[in-house]
């Protein structure tokens, strides 16, 4: 991925739920997180966007710590319905059920920037195909299950449970016991297909929607553009610290170059941080800092390594630098978190 493109993420709400269905399961949710490198405050940030490719580490870890080789499709049974995001009033306010699908997949980067959902009509039978833009998560089983489930469960809930499925196809191979998928979907299931698909009939795309309302419609439209702007803005904060990852170490950061590693001009890139919120400094010394915190609390990389990694040119401007950040030599902040 080069310098000029953001790393794919999700919605951090995904994880949340996830959350609510281990604790559901019995299974043991600290584990899980702690193996992840997910905090408690992590868990609770609403704006949390989370990388896509970690899904791979994520259903690695939920398989190994349950012991289900069935993990996906049980977590997304007790995982709760999608509830309480400008997603779900598009749906509702909208006049019709296909209209409101229509109108979410237009916003679907809500949820991940990586799904890419579509939807099509083929002799009175529609499907919803689910792919990921992501080459290494396309096959992930637990994953494609989880979320069409959740797809389909989401659909019932907004049309008070008159959607069904006529058949779910994946592209993932058939397990060696599908009896789970067919009680939990309770229509065809099928395996080794060219793309994962949710097929029902297409007289559902004209159900009415029992809470239809033109005003709140446009409102709901409104929210939606604005978070998508607002996660657009936040694509050139990821760019940025993409770019720091990959010059940090020289030592030579300044705005000029690392504008020119994005294709922009110093100027564009001064305004888009500031719609972001924030300034190229500040940016700068929240990778350092963090990046310091991680090498101190989870290496045993020297201090001198460390001045180095996160590109200061004297260790004495680290030391001053980290004190401000964080009121502790770097030191102590290491023998804090190892004790």
């Amino acid at each position: 991925m080069s310098g000029g493109m953001a790393e794919l993420r999700d919605s951090g709400i995904m994880i949340q739920l996830a959350h609510h269905a281990m604790l559901k399961m019995g299974i043991n949710a600290d584990e899980v997180w702690q193996r992840l490198g997910v905090t408690p405050e992590v868990l609770q940030d609403r704006n949390l966007r989370t990388p896509h490719d970690a899904q791979i580490i994520f259903w690695s870890v939920m398989e190994e710590v349950s012991g289900d080789p069935d993990i996906g499709i049980h977590l997304g049974e007790n995982m709760p319905v999608y509830k309480g995001q400008v997603l779900q009033y598009l749906f509702l306010s909208s006049p019709t059920f296909g209209e409101g699908l229509k109108r979410a997949l237009s916003y679907q980067r809500l949820l991940s920037d990586a799904s890419q959902a579509s939807i099509e009509i083929d002799s009175h039978q529609a499907s919803v195909k689910v792919e990921s833009a992501s080459d290494k998560v396309t096959g992930l089983r637990h994953l494609n299950e989880c979320m069409v489930l959740g797809l389909v469960r989401f659909f019932e809930y907004v049309t008070d449970e008159q959607f069904r499925p006529a058949a779910i196809e994946f592209t993932h191979p058939e397990p060696e016991n599908c009896s789970e998928h067919h009680r939990i979907f309770d229509c065809d299931v099928r395996f080794g297909c060219s793309e994962n698909r949710i097929r029902f009939d297409d007289s559902l795309l004209d159900l009415p929607s029992l809470h239809a309302e033109p005003e709140l419609l446009q409102l709901h439209e409104k929210l939606a553009s604005e978070h998508v702007a607002k996660l657009e803005r936040q694509d050139v904060v990821s760019r940025v610290y993409k770019v720091f990852g990959e010059v940090l170490e020289t030592g030579q950061v300044n705005l000029d170059d690392v504008a020119g590693r994005l294709d922009m001009k110093p100027r564009t890139l001064r305004t888009r941080l500031t719609e972001a919120g924030t300034n190229f400094n500040q940016l700068l010394a929240d990778y350092r800092c963090n990046l310091a915190k991680r090498l101190l609390s989870g290496t045993d990389e020297s201090i001198d390594e460390i001045v180095y990694l996160t590109g200061f040119s004297e260790p004495s401007t680290f030391y001053r630098a980290f004190k401000r950040w964080t009121n502790q030599t770097p030191v102590e902040y290491r023998n804090s978190r190892r004790s």
